[in-house]
């Protein structure tokens, strides 16, 4: 216990927090700038079993704000899931950490969330942040929202049973389609929200939630802004935590196959199968420009469109935004 000794000096904690912290299990959704913080936080804690989910790759663009990857990742193209299972074991061997190169949808979050004590929220939309709120509230547990963009963040942690959910103060309507692609983000409000995000985490996890901040906690570190908004009453009408619907749960369609990616000039398309990198590098290495590391394999069509194909059936059609060219470019060459 000598390496968590100054946290359990801290009184709050203590030898009794400590080991339950070691027995506890957390997802995080998203591993780019938030994902990277809480992780680091919480495997330095020595929380004793961290799960990160995440879809995509490290490139330099990340650099700024993502502090668990490093150049090599960005030159390797290396998934960010299994870049921060490498860097954490490496940063803390007491603890079991699985990163888990996927997608995360209606069909397959039920999956991730089973047998966790807690969610939290490492995204960059709100689309997969509704997903997480509904399932998280539907098996009932805590999930840990945050977000951070150019200098301003939010954070708030909802308990199934005991808070309102996130559908109740943010409805789907009132997303602003703003993200660091699109506007920027300076690192050191990454850092804060990830921060806070991870202190509620531990208190919950230590079961310490009379120290919970009831409230979500928005701030503007360059402007100088911060207010609470408290966590009071249920919206009456709220379809997850009063009627139960959950519907980000049902949202099952063929438009679901298909992702823009915002600000990224890319769009996802899911297939319904797996793809076998070898075989594919052989079919395109015949016409085209590829380069296969063991996670994924990139095809260059053009000076400006390449396809980024990973095995569980992701592709990613950089250089578009027409989601009927990157159709059109999908048929052409996956059936």
């Amino acid at each position: 216990m000598e390496r968590y000794a100054r946290q359990m000096l801290f009184s709050p904690i203590g030898e009794e927090g400590q080991k339950k912290l070691q027995k506890s299990s957390v997802l995080i959704v998203g591993c780019g700038a938030l994902g990277t913080a809480i992780a680091n936080h919480l495997a330095r804690s020595g929380v004793g079993n961290i799960n990160i989910v995440d879809r995509d790759y490290v490139e330099f663009s990340n650099l700024q704000r993502q502090m668990l990857f490093e150049e090599e990742d960005a030159i390797n193209a290396t998934p960010k899931a299994v870049a921060a299972e490498h860097k954490l074991k490496r940063i803390n061997s007491d603890i079991k950490v699985s990163g888990i190169v996927t997608d995360v949808h209606a069909d397959n979050i039920e999956e991730h969330i089973r047998g966790v004590d807690l969610v939290l929220d490492g995204t960059d939309n709100f689309e997969t942040r509704f997903l997480l709120n509904d399932a998280c509230f539907k098996k009932g547990i805590p999930f840990v929202y945050g977000g951070a963009v150019s200098s301003r963040g939010m954070s708030a942690i909802f308990i199934p049973g005991k808070t309102p959910c996130l559908r109740c103060y943010i409805s789907s309507g009132d997303q602003v389609g703003q993200t660091c692609d699109t506007i920027g983000v300076i690192s050191p409000v990454v850092d804060i929200v990830a921060s806070y995000q991870a202190v509620e985490a531990m208190k919950y996890l230590i079961h310490k939630e009379t120290y919970s901040r009831k409230a979500i906690v928005s701030l503007d570190i360059w402007n100088n802004h911060s207010y609470e908004l408290p966590l009071t009453k249920q919206k009456k009408d709220c379809p997850t935590c009063v009627i139960k619907q959950y519907p980000a749960l049902k949202s099952n369609n063929d438009d679901d196959n298909y992702t823009v990616l915002c600000g990224r000039n890319t769009i996802q398309i899911t297939s319904n199968k797996t793809l076998n990198l070898n075989s594919l590098e052989s079919q395109f290495g015949k016409e085209f420009k590829v380069k296969k590391t063991p996670f994924l394999l990139r095809v260059h069509l053009n000076d400006e469109e390449q396809f980024v194909i990973f095995p569980d059936g992701r592709v990613l059609i950089q250089g578009t935004k027409d989601l009927e060219r990157a159709k059109q470019l999908f048929g052409n060459y996956f059936h």
